[in-house]
């Protein structure tokens, strides 16, 4: 089919010029609006203005220009007798491409609190003329935003003008994607401090991954990457890199107000973990937490690298490092080796909301994004654990709400020298956790330990003391707490509970 009439009304106006000029050396007519009719005059190129068509001026200071039977008529009438008859009966033109840059709402809600400012980039009229193309594309070429005119352009080019269905349809599609995600962006600005349940996500661009979570399977990540981070060197992130990262910021979150703390992620666990007086001692007490499971794994640090933390890091293989910063020479340094990532983060900020895809549907729910202070601690022994292990004990709970259920953490001077994670026994992760720190060296006397869930047998206390640690960190709950109670009573351990549970499946 041969474009012989089109119309343009963009927001921006960048790349227009191109098309019309194209446009206008194929012999076609351009109808326009507003401040893109006078863009397009400008450039010397004839314009035939909406109003011409519609008989009545843009008006309600521009909400209403387009809206008109003049224009959808020439837009949704089929290439067929009895349509083509309406249109000549009602001197209606027949459009043949329209072009919509739509107002920028996200960016506008990103830019500014102001509602009357949001309101008034809410398109009315491009998303209706979007939609109305894109629903004839049997007949009509849509362009439904700056994304598809180079797409256009070589139509133009190669074809003069000319397209096929599979061109067309090609545009709908792009058309209906660009106007499912306008929609959804609105419908999440009205709804944001509503705690609105429904699930509506949409993203009219992915980034395309390597492949997913193993090399036979394929994958795209939607989202704003760059919102997050300022990638600083090396590859593209990969499935599971994204997963990993996602793991160490949410884990971060807890102490990206304390003091210096290094994590280091593998398989979405923290192998190690630690907070010291300056990063690059932190760094040091979190490799010694599990040096062989660090292999490969994502650092992440709530302070700036600075050049001796980096030395140290750089003998190391890693996957990624993310920090608040990175002193010049730090950077410098750590550049040096091609495909590792370097991740400057702005904030270790986590969405209020999280997804799971199962079945054949989506989990909505809110996010873990409690954490309970000491002061919401309640001492269930006769023993009171000192100044000392408490400060353990909420180290402790952090951490272990973290890692994959069931799990146990051992902490000691705020440094985890043990974990057990992922068990389907909570007795597997105790032993899982005490076999780790002897494993790596760690003396377990005077240590802490933190249950995700309670104890319905006094087995995992047992286990605890025979093994030197002397405080116990968990939810409560169980029918059964007074064994585990008593047990404490008896051995002179410490314990608390919190009366939040914190699984992570």
């Amino acid at each position: 089919m041969k474009i012989k009439s089109a119309l343009i009304s963009v927001f921006h106006k960048d790349g227009i010029d191109k098309i019309a000029k194209k446009l206008h050396s194929l012999d076609v007519e351009i109808i326009s609006t507003g401040g893109t009719q006078k863009y397009i005059e400008s450039l010397g190129i004839p314009v035939v203005p909406v109003e011409s068509l519609t008989e009545y001026p843009s008006i309600l200071d521009g909400r209403v220009k387009t809206l008109h039977p003049m224009v959808f008529g020439g837009i949704l009438a089929k290439r067929e007798d009895a349509h083509l008859a309406q249109l000549e009966t009602y001197k209606i033109p027949e459009i043949d491409l329209v072009i919509v840059d739509l107002y920028p709402f996200e960016q506008t809600v990103a830019s500014t609190d102001d509602e009357s400012t949001i309101i008034e980039k809410i398109d009315i009229g491009g998303i209706s003329l979007i939609r109305a193309a894109a629903k004839n594309f049997k007949d009509i070429v849509i362009v439904p935003s700056m994304g598809e005119y180079d797409f256009l352009l070589d139509i133009l080019e190669k074809k003069g003008g000319e397209t096929d269905l599979e061109d067309r349809k090609y545009l709908a599609r792009k058309a209906f994607a660009i106007s499912s995600n306008y929609d959804v962006a609105i419908h999440n600005y009205f709804n944001k401090d509503l705690g609105e349940t429904a699930f509506k996500q949409s993203f009219d661009q992915g980034q395309v991954l390597r492949y997913g979570e193993n090399p036979h399977q394929s994958a795209t990540f939607y989202g704003d990457l760059n919102g997050m981070f300022e990638q600083l060197h090396g590859k593209a992130l990969s499935y599971n890199n994204l997963v990993d990262v996602d793991a160490g910021v949410n884990f971060m979150r807890e102490f990206r107000e304390d003091d210096p703390t290094f994590i280091i992620i593998k398989h979405t666990n923290a192998c190690g973990i630690a907070t010291r007086d300056n990063i690059h001692d932190a760094w040091k007490a979190a490799l010694a937490c599990d040096d062989i499971s660090a292999f490969g794994g994502i650092l992440v640090s709530n302070r700036t690298i600075d050049l001796k933390t980096a030395q140290d890091i750089n003998t190391r293989f890693y996957e990624i490092l993310i920090a608040p910063d990175f002193d010049d020479d730090a950077l410098a340094l750590l550049k040096t080796k091609k495909t590792r990532r370097l991740l400057k983060i702005n904030a270790f900020d986590v969405q209020p909301k999280s997804y799971r895809s199962l079945l054949n549907g989506v989990i909505e729910q809110d996010a873990d994004l409690k954490m309970e202070s000491r002061k919401e601690f309640e001492q269930v022994t006769k023993k009171a654990p000192s100044a000392n292990v408490l400060d353990d004990l909420e180290y402790a709970n952090k951490c272990v709400k973290h890692v994959k259920s069931n799990t146990i953490v051992l902490v000691k001077n705020k440094q985890m020298i043990g974990m057990g994670c992922g068990q389907t026994s909570r007795v597997d992760a105790c032993k899982q956790a005490i076999e780790k720190a002897k494993q790596f060296g760690f003396d377990l006397n005077g240590a802490a330990m933190a249950s995700d869930a309670f104890f319905p047998f006094p087995d995992c206390v047992e286990l605890a003391h025979k093994a030197g640690i002397i405080a116990v960190i968990q939810p409560g709950g169980s029918m059964n707490d007074g064994l585990s109670i008593d047990y404490c009573n008896e051995n002179d351990l410490a314990m608390v509970t919190t009366g939040i549970r914190h699984f992570r499946h």
